[in-house]
């Protein structure tokens, strides 16, 4: 029987309520979008919502506007209404890293989503750091998606577009965790019994395997300070 930290009011748990509610369409079925939603996650700054449409599709919303929206218009409010659709002009004029909404077509079930933004002074363990692909900035807010294939696709959240693709699973992703210090390590948990890390700082490569599992790896995550990773899987299997 679960229970409770005594500082948690019980009570205050029963009344909270729904404040909206995002809905996604439902026809024409183009075994990209169905009425399966798998996942969900919040960027670290809460600047926006991540959410799976069904089969292929992730939709990027501004949390803001959308919270605005709901507020206004009650439970009912249906994002991908064409009369509350979130829009952004892309001037120079201090709009190029606006939230806006995206719709991105992973090309796979998408079963695992994870935020990722990182902090300056992390550098990439990598020497040879002027030969990267990608610098990301302090402003650079990324998307991980784990697909039914195996694979993890990188998106930049703001402009939609892919940055990595990362192949070595050979399984369903089940999980994705970045460690909260800001160094974009990523971690992976699939079904192929394995968790893998991938610096993302160093154009995805991967730094480990951990093999601690015997069956499917459900889930992971980091520790707060992130010295220490968790995960837990099949036959009642956890691992620190």
């Amino acid at each position: 029987m679960a229970s409770f930290p005594l500082r948690v009011n019980e009570k205050e748990i029963v009344r909270s309520r729904t404040i909206g509610e995002l809905l996604a369409p439902v026809a024409p079925f183009d075994k990209k979008c169905g009425r399966e939603n798998w996942t969900v996650a919040f960027a670290p700054d809460g600047s926006y919502f991540a959410w799976s449409q069904g089969h292929r599709t992730v939709k990027l919303v501004p949390w803001s506007q959308c919270l605005k929206n709901f507020l206004l218009h009650g439970t009912k409010n249906i994002t991908n209404s064409s009369s509350l659709r979130l829009s952004r002009q892309n001037s120079d004029g201090g709009q190029k890293n606006k939230p806006r909404e995206h719709i991105i077509d992973c090309g796979d079930i998408v079963w695992s989503l994870a935020f990722g933004s990182s902090v300056p002074e992390k550098q990439s363990r990598c020497v040879n750091i002027e030969w990267h692909r990608f610098r990301f900035g302090q402003d650079q807010l990324l998307l991980a998606t784990g697909l039914n294939n195996g694979r993890i696709k990188i998106w930049d959240v703001y402009t939609g577009k892919l940055l990595l693709n990362l192949v070595d699973h050979t399984e369903v992703v089940r999980d994705l965790t970045f460690a909260p210090d800001g160094s974009l390590i990523l971690v992976s948990a699939s079904r192929d019994k394995s968790l893998r890390v991938w610096d993302l700082k160093d154009d995805g490569n991967m730094m480990k395997v951990l093999r601690g599992h015997q069956n499917w790896v459900y889930s992971c995550a980091f520790s707060p300070d992130s010295s220490m990773l968790c995960s837990v899987g099949a036959s009642k299997a956890f691992a620190v």
